[in-house]
């Protein structure tokens, strides 16, 4: 049965739209933006490549990048750990796999799966890798996502593991914003572009179909349909033995959405809506039912507030019952960061104070029992199960992996046991070396009071040496957006090329962000934008009261969200900075639901073409704030043209209208690279050394060098 919604009403009148002369720039591969990209590009480099700074800077980010004692991230697959290593002879990288036995080891052997970089020579391709499906248990048959520089669109093949091959005749789709996943060995759920009236406004899948070996994928059967006014459709599958079900989901903005359940081997037309909150995160451990909130809900006489974790009979919950075992109610400092179940326990990652900490539950059949858990701290935690349901007698049935980190302090990774005793040590899989000398330098944590009054958190991380004078080159980052959460993490490239070299670095935690649950990030979204603004900006007063740094001295970065953040405070406080890093931003805030992914952000900004709505968006748009007269800092845009989720167009016009306004202003495009701007490590070393040569051309003291 299709599960398809009536047709919208008439929209409301439009916001006008003022003109706008750097429209033509959002001809992405147009010969004539291509060559405004081209010129700028030389421009920029001709000013950043020649500083002393850059190649030293350069040279040691590709050494990091490159870095040989690097954590492999792994995936199990049955038997097999599976990662993507990229270095200095495999630019594109290696898909490979090796056993647990041999991850213990300092040295694994790997095996070699597939060769990015002999694919793209071979076939002509800048491939990047998109990621892999596998089919339980066996894991042999893949469906492999392949993306030309780097875009979120991707080329769908299907490879076999132990041939190493891609199959003949096998599930291929062409290039596009796909997603599908294994029914068995002949059958896919497929959802892509199928034509015309396929797709969302935001550019993604309204169409589920169920797609079988040999057949055409025109002859597809349509199993789920969503409105095109909706973000996306997407599917998941449980194939826990004795527990599978199938949930598909229609997602009407980013934090919402209708999840329908398909009872394992029914037909289509069994499907069933869920009664749950539509802005609930929905999961189930084999016959439990977890519902982690978004926002209050009060079911059966009791309020369970936002980011509360509950769990419920799944059987007894379709049935209608609303009893509930609550795991996890935050606190005002602390929040559910993110969960992972192995076969016997939850363990929940949490947040307190911007510093990670864990709980753990024992499932059992009376229900969960509170077990205690320790773990390293202050800094950030990482958790990752390796239970895989489908392995009879899984030896790894309750283990899972811990990484460790913090500003100063390597990654560490854990191998851990949740059967164990609460003192019993870890087993250390893997620590890296340090990447800088630390030696002398230190974290804290500080907070300023935003212009409403809200503390706001921040971490400073002084070099060497450091005191509060004034005078170090500070360099402030953010995101403040999405629900997204900036907890300490160690960084081999900031080490080198800021640290290392006097700069401080400063973490702000603002209002928008996760790092409190979903109310911190709820009073920042739609008309309380502003308040992400508001709160860098009284991060960056506060390190200028205490005299970390000076408005001299004091740079910004932030990108995609961040970068609007970045480009919205620039603009309304160019007094604050001498230095503005603003990547793969959003800045044309009027236009940007109509480009590429931007429509799906409407529920974190709202909609320009609303006239109520856009007066509160026209109130920080960068791009139609930006006047001439006043004095900005000199800022540098980096974007990249493969980016297919944030319009390069908005990079591309504001700076185009700031030159035009006589300001001073770098931009560098990398021509691949998609949202993260660059495709392998030494695009990335280069494009990260043109923006620190520039953050100590504006910050440092005169005539530095490397």
């Amino acid at each position: 049965m299709s599960q398809a919604a009536s047709a919208p009403a008439t929209p409301p009148p439009a916001a006008p739209v003022p003109d706008d002369p750097f429209r033509w720039l959002e001809d992405v591969q147009g010969d004539k933006s291509l060559a405004w990209v081209r010129e700028r590009n030389a421009a920029s480099q001709a000013v950043l490549g020649t500083r002393p700074e850059f190649e030293p800077i350069r040279r040691e980010l590709l050494e990091v990048l490159n870095a040989k004692d690097r954590i492999p991230a792994v995936t199990r697959r049955g038997a097999w750990l599976y990662n993507l290593w990229q270095d200095e002879q495999h630019k594109r990288g290696l898909w490979r796999r090796t056993t647990l036995a041999e991850y213990r080891k300092p040295q694994p052997a790997w095996e070699t799966v597939l060769d990015l970089d002999a694919l793209g020579a071979a076939e002509k391709e800048n491939w990047v890798w998109g990621g892999a499906v596998a089919l339980a248990p066996e894991y042999r048959r893949c469906l492999v996502a392949l993306s030309r520089g780097g875009a979120d669109a991707t080329v769908v093949r299907e490879f076999d593991t132990v041939t190493k091959r891609f199959v003949d005749g096998g599930f291929t789709l062409p290039e596009a914003k796909s997603e599908v996943d294994w029914i068995d060995a002949d059958t896919v759920y497929v959802a892509t572009d199928f034509g015309a009236g396929s797709l969302t406004d935001s550019g993604y899948p309204r169409v589920i179909k169920r797609w079988k070996r040999g057949t055409p994928l025109s002859d597809a059967q349509t199993v789920f349909e969503g409105q095109a006014s909706d973000v996306s459709v997407s599917v998941g599958i449980d194939d826990t033995p004795g527990h599978e079900r199938t949930q598909f989901y229609r997602a009407t903005d980013f934090y919402n959405r209708k999840t329908f359940l398909l009872p394992h081997g029914a037909e289509p037309k069994a499907m069933q809506p869920l009664d749950v909150p539509d802005d609930a995160v929905v999961g189930f451990m084999r016959d439990t039912l977890l519902l982690e909130l978004r926002s209050d809900w009060t079911v059966g006489g009791t309020r369970h507030p936002a980011g509360s974790l509950l769990a419920a009979d799944a059987a007894a919950y379709l049935k209608g019952e609303r009893r509930f075992q609550v795991l996890f109610t935050p606190t005002p400092t602390r929040s559910l960061s993110g969960r992972i179940q192995t076969r016997d326990h939850l363990v929940l990652n949490l947040i307190d104070n911007v510093a990670s900490t864990l709980a753990m539950w024992h499932k059992t059949p009376q229900g969960f029992v509170s077990v205690p858990i320790e773990a390293p701290t202050p800094g950030s935690l990482g958790l990752a199960s390796l239970h895989d349901p489908r392995v009879p007698k899984d030896p790894l049935a309750n283990h899972y992996l811990l990484t460790y980190t913090d500003f100063l302090t390597p990654d560490t990774l854990y191998l851990g046991d949740t059967t164990a005793a609460p003192q019993a040590p870890r087993e250390r899989l893997k620590q890296r070396q340090p990447l800088f000398d630390a030696t002398g330098m230190r974290a804290e944590q500080r907070f300023a009071r935003s212009k409403d009054g809200t503390r706001v958190p921040y971490f400073v991380v002084w070099p060497k040496g450091a005191q509060a004078d004034g005078r170090t080159p500070t360099l402030l980052y953010g995101y403040g957006g999405f629900k997204i959460s900036l907890k300490p993490w160690y960084s081999g490239g900031f080490g080198r090329a800021w640290l290392s070299r006097g700069g401080a670095l400063v973490i702000a935690n603002i209002r928008g962000g996760g790092e409190f649950g979903p109310a911190w990030h709820q009073a920042a979204v739609k008309a309380n934008k502003q308040r992400s603004y508001d709160d860098f900006i009284a991060v960056a007063e506060d390190l200028v009261a205490a005299k970390v740094t000076s408005p001299r001295h004091l740079g910004i970065m932030g990108g995609s969200n961040g970068g609007l953040l970045v480009g919205a405070t620039m603009v309304q406080r160019p007094d604050l900075f001498n230095a503005v890093v603003c990547q793969v931003p959003l800045l044309d805030m009027r236009r940007y639901n109509v480009l590429l992914a931007g429509a799906s952000w409407m529920a974190e900004y709202g909609n320009p073409d609303l006239p109520a709505e856009w007066a509160w968006i026209s109130g920080y748009s960068p791009y139609q704030n930006v006047k001439p007269g006043v004095k900005y800092p000199k800022v540098l845009f980096t974007t990249s043209t493969r980016d297919d989720r944030v319009h390069p167009g908005h990079a591309r016009k504001m700076a185009a209208r700031m030159l035009a306004q006589g300001h001073e202003v770098l931009y560098y495009e990398n021509i691949e690279g998609g949202h993260g701007g660059a495709a392998d490590n030494e695009q990335r070393a280069y494009l990260q050394s043109l923006e620190y040569a520039y953050l100590w051309q504006q910050l440092g003291p005169a005539g530095r060098g490397g």
